[in-house]
């Protein structure tokens, strides 16, 4: 039997991460020479770059259009959507999101890290730590994303000066550490010319630390996902009532977290009905056990009723349900977030009825310091809710599942994204505070 070496095991593990950072600050150019370093861009691509980079009138190729996919972001010379890119090396796959700068794009940043291992921000070593680099501390630390790379860019611009590195590793570390990041790398790079993104540069010799990729390729990769409570959000419910299946009954979804196996006693919530797992369907074939992230289907002992925004969970596991959810958001939408706004909140496969009853403070990125009770939240802003809704939920804490843990607001009227949340996650105990009037058909 052939044996597995460690470059191969190492080769098969997946990392996702995002990249974020102020406008101009070389996001874009950084992924296009991490994919053009790490000999990831086919040869058409690359002369496609070149032939766009002539016709601009710049003598060396331009690798930031490897990612700039958008005609708008190509003529304005910025990103403005998410753009997801797949790469591999010889020691791992990578998926990775290259994420706008401009403020009004902070919603796509809180997308691209939602799903992220490990965020790569970008500070430009002439303008040090700013208000988005800040910004997107944050939003990286409250998604609790578990390692962040400063990335120090354009340090050939500053004549490769070890003190401006230090000065803004420090100043950044000191944010992000306060903030509950666990984990910050900080390295300096030029990513226009390659300093330090796939080579080590021969500009800075005080360095002795990682470059990007190495940084990328040995990080450590937690799947823990699988060994959280399991949490199977009912997607469809199959009943094909055919002469080969006349009793075939499956509740099927993607397994949200953990792990589940025939056998297993579980719990139907909101309505509290316990079962026991007799069948799991994984590809049109029978298996003893699934986990995370594999979509599957589940039969159960009883006939129960079951429909679409049902959470399967095992018996032992259970969360409790409430109606009353208290959570740190991040406002994404144009329209303000206001006190008795009525919205609905998407948790899972389910989507209920709800009413924000209070928002009791607001972060100021600046000093971290909580301005209480502002009453609106706008564009960008992140913030405390508490929010009513009209059917009990099975929210988890997103310190114990991101995926069970977080949830989005919606507008009733047109379906516009308005606010991603995060269950219990919290920068420091808001005051207490009164509830707020509701409408009487809200009145949950």
């Amino acid at each position: 039997m052939s044996t597995i070496t460690t470059e191969e095991l190492a080769a098969t593990t997946l990392l996702r991460f995002a990249t974020a950072g102020s406008v101009d600050d070389g996001k874009s150019t950084l992924v296009g020479r991490l994919l053009h370093d790490s000999k990831s861009v086919l040869t058409d691509q690359l002369e496609a770059v070149e032939r766009a980079s002539a016709n601009r009138g710049q003598e060396a190729p331009d690798l930031a259009l490897l990612t700039d996919g958008l005609r708008a972001e190509r003529e304005q010379g910025i990103t403005i959507d998410v753009a997801y890119r797949y790469f591999a090396t010889p020691r791992r796959r990578f998926i990775l999101a290259d994420t706008p700068g401009h403020v009004q794009y902070t919603r796509n940043m809180v997308t691209g890290a939602s799903t992220a291992e490990l965020t790569v921000i970008l500070v430009d070593a002439r303008n040090g730590v700013v208000e988005q680099t800040r910004r997107h501390a944050a939003i990286a630390a409250l998604l609790r994303v578990p390692h962040v790379v400063l990335a120090v860019n354009k340090m050939d611009l500053v004549d490769y000066r070890e003190p401006v590195f230090a000065r803004i590793a420090e100043e950044f570390t000191a944010y992000a550490t306060e903030l509950g990041v666990p984990e910050v790398t900080a390295i300096p790079i030029s990513a226009l010319v390659g300093d330090n993104v796939v080579e080590p540069s021969a500009h800075m010799d005080w360095y002795g630390g990682p470059t990007v990729l190495e940084h990328l390729e040995t990080v450590p990769v937690s799947h823990d996902l699988a060994h959280c409570h399991a949490r199977l959000p009912v997607q469809y419910v199959i009943r094909p009532q055919s002469a080969e299946h006349p009793d075939y009954r499956g509740y099927a979804g993607q397994i949200a977290a953990g792990t589940f196996r025939v056998g297993d006693p579980v719990t139907v919530l909101p309505s509290g009905r316990t079962t026991t797992v007799t069948g799991i369907d994984l590809l049109g074939e029978p298996v003893e056990a699934a986990w995370t992230p594999q979509s599957v289907t589940l039969l159960l002992a009883d006939d129960i009723d079951i429909s679409r925004g049902d959470l399967l969970v095992p018996s032992k596991d259970a969360p409790a349900t409430t109606q009353d959810v208290e959570a740190t958001v991040c406002h994404v939408a144009d329209q303000p977030l206001t006190v008795g706004h009525r919205v609905l909140l998407k948790h899972g496969t389910r989507t209920v009825k709800a009413i924000v009853k209070d928002i009791p403070s607001r972060l100021t990125l600046d000093d971290l310091s909580l301005h209480p009770h502002p009453g609106t939240l706008n564009a960008n802003d992140i913030g405390r809710v508490k929010i009513r809704t009209a059917e009990p939920l099975p929210a988890d804490s997103y310190a114990d599942s991101r995926r069970t843990g977080s949830f989005i607001l919606i507008d009733p009227s047109d379906g516009t994204t308005l606010t991603a949340g995060m269950v219990g996650e919290s920068f420091a105990a808001p005051e207490p505070v009164k509830d707020a009037a509701e409408d009487d058909r809200w009145d949950f």
